[in-house]
């Protein structure tokens, strides 16, 4: 990446000359609804253009085509992402309800919690209590409970899953 005084003054005169008609461009290649991502593609295809300025042409012409095709390759990317994963809702398009039934799920939660608690073997127990409930580490817990780290990680990884699945299945 270059990091001398003329190059910075380059990309700052790139960056100039070019950004509003980039944003402009990636404007109408991004969803109505979704001006961040015209934006956020700008600034990648700045940063590409900064990695690779020894690349970039000279000639303000050839500079902009090269921006524009450098655009036009992470707007074609980003929509391809987003045919690829699911349909991304934000918070305020959720509607947030509180769950008539909470108080009852909190407690057959806690009560499912105890029980799974209560089949842990003691070692496993132990170590969930140090790690999670007092907040040691596990090099602290190793020497607390004189166990070989491994040990201890082991146990928790187990203690872990077996709480997970109890709750999952509940």
């Amino acid at each position: 990446m270059p990091t001398s005084i003329a190059a910075e003054a380059h990309m700052r005169d790139l960056h100039r000359d070019n950004v509003s008609a980039l944003l402009r461009y990636l404007r109408r290649l991004t969803p109505p609804g979704a001006p961040c991502t015209a934006e956020d593609l700008v600034q990648e295809t700045m940063l590409r253009a900064w990695r690779n300025l020894d690349q970039v042409p000279t000639d303000p012409e050839r500079q902009r085509r090269w921006l524009f095709t450098v655009a036009r390759r992470l707007a074609i990317d980003a929509y391809r992402k987003t045919q690829t994963r699911p349909v991304e809702v934000g918070l305020a398009e959720t509607e947030l309800t509180a769950s008539t039934n909470a108080a009852a799920e909190t407690a057959i939660a806690s009560l499912t919690l105890r029980h799974a608690v209560g089949q842990l073997g003691a070692g496993h127990r132990s170590v969930l209590l140090e790690l999670y409930v007092n907040g040691y580490s596990v090099d602290e817990v190793a020497d607390r409970l004189g166990l070989p780290v491994g040990t201890v990680k082991s146990r928790a990884h187990y203690g872990v899953r077996h709480l997970r699945n109890a709750l999952m299945n509940s």
